[in-house]
């Protein structure tokens, strides 16, 4: 199939890699059909008008409204290769700090917006016999630290999802691919993609250093390329065996090695206390 008549269909566009990535897929050809929360913004952002662009405004959290934007570029391309579940945003705080409104919204968008628009799109791929689902997690999906509690368990769950889904389309021709990225050079890190937890508890002093670093130190410095990572993202969706996990970025690898070692080393360490608690035969 030429890149003309193949279609991504990716979420949380307006800015970071999701507009990065739906610039190079159409500078490539394909079609592209992009959700934001703001279609002006997002229009304004691409700024490309060519009918190999749908931009829509869609609630990821309304089934509704994800449905309406899958039906509308079925209707345009009419069919959907691949999907792009990039929406999502970061809430740094403490366990005990962060509210339950706070924690369910960031469930909301991260995992449960997730799951609508794949529920929504796996029936097309499914009849097409064709399809690959990239799912934006991230590093900290692999591994968790303290301020990042919710946040990480909203990755850890689209890890979890990802990988039983995986094995579940995969008869039907369909790839599952997690992205795993450390630290992107994005604005991922100001205030419309990260939240701080509104009601911060002093006594956790070193979350309160935390934050601060993620607001005022970190941003502007962090070590990924998010045109790289875009083309990654394009480039593995072109191969015959796709892997399930890709690590993005030296600082990943990093993160994601120690925290095999350290798990590796904590079951053997309890092999014992392990196997006390089977049967004696």
């Amino acid at each position: 199939m030429k890149n003309e008549s193949k279609t991504w269909f990716i979420t949380g566009t307006s800015q970071g890699i999701g507009l990065v990535l739906v610039k190079q897929l159409l500078a490539q050809g394909f079609n592209v059909v992009a959700t934001a929360r703001n279609v002006e913004s997002l229009k304004k952002a691409v700024g490309n008008s060519s009918d190999q662009f749908l931009p829509l405004q869609v609630n990821l959290i309304s089934e509704e409204s994800v449905k309406q934007a899958v039906n509308s570029a079925i209707e345009q391309f009419g069919s959907i290769e691949y999907l792009v579940n990039n929406a999502g945003y970061g809430l740094i705080g403490g366990i005990e700090e962060s509210s339950d409104v706070e924690v369910r919204a960031n469930f909301d968008v991260n995992v449960f917006g997730l799951l609508n628009v794949t529920r929504a799109i796996l029936p097309h791929m499914r009849a097409a016999q064709f399809g690959h689902i990239i799912n934006l997690s991230s590093v900290f999906g692999l591994i968790a630290g303290a301020g990042w509690g919710i946040y990480c368990a909203t990755k850890f769950a689209v890890e979890g999802l990802s990988e039983a889904l995986a094995q579940e389309v995969k008869p039907f021709g369909i790839n599952v691919t997690i992205i795993e990225p450390g630290y992107v050079r994005t604005n991922f890190l100001n205030s419309s993609s990260l939240i701080a937890s509104k009601n911060p508890i002093e006594e956790y002093t070193a979350i309160r250093e935390g934050v601060k670093a993620h607001q005022n130190d970190i941003p502007g410095n962090q070590p990924g390329d998010p045109e790289k990572v875009a083309e990654l993202i394009i480039k593995v969706t072109q191969k015959a065996e796709p892997p399930l996990r890709l690590l993005t970025g030296s600082d990943a690898y990093g993160f994601a090695t120690y925290k095999i070692d350290s798990l590796k080393n904590e079951i053997e360490a309890n092999k014992e206390l392990t196997f006390s608690t089977d049967y004696k035969l």
